[in-house]
C-alpha cells in the first residue's frame, strides 16, 4: 500500500507556509516531514496533530494509493 501526502504539499503551497512552519505548529520533526515527502507511512497521531493545525480532515491531507508497480508496490491485496 502506497501513501501520498501531495494533498498536504498543496495546502501548504495555497497557505504560502513552509515545511519548518508546519514542523513548529503541528510539532513535528523535520525527519517526519522528510517521510512523508518520500511517501513513507507516518503515525496517525502525527496525522491528527497536522489536522488539527491546519484546521483539515485526513482525507484533506493524505491519499491511499492502490497496490501496482507503478506507485512502487506490487502486493497482491489480501
Amino acid at each position: 500500500m502506497a501513501v501520498s501526502y501531495n494533498r498536504l504539499f498543496k495546502i501548504l503551497i495555497d497557505r504560502k507556509m513552509m515545511k519548518k512552519e508546519l514542523c513548529e505548529l503541528a510539532d513535528v520533526s523535520p525527519s517526519t516531514i522528510s517521510k512523508m515527502g518520500r511517501g513513507e507511512m507516518v503515525s496517525m497521531e502525527v496525522i491528527a496533530r497536522i489536522c488539527l493545525k491546519l484546521n483539515c480532515t485526513v482525507d484533506d491531507i493524505l491519499e491511499i494509493l492502490p497496490d501496482s508497480p507503478e506507485y512502487g508496490t506490487d502486493e497482491k491485496i489480501k
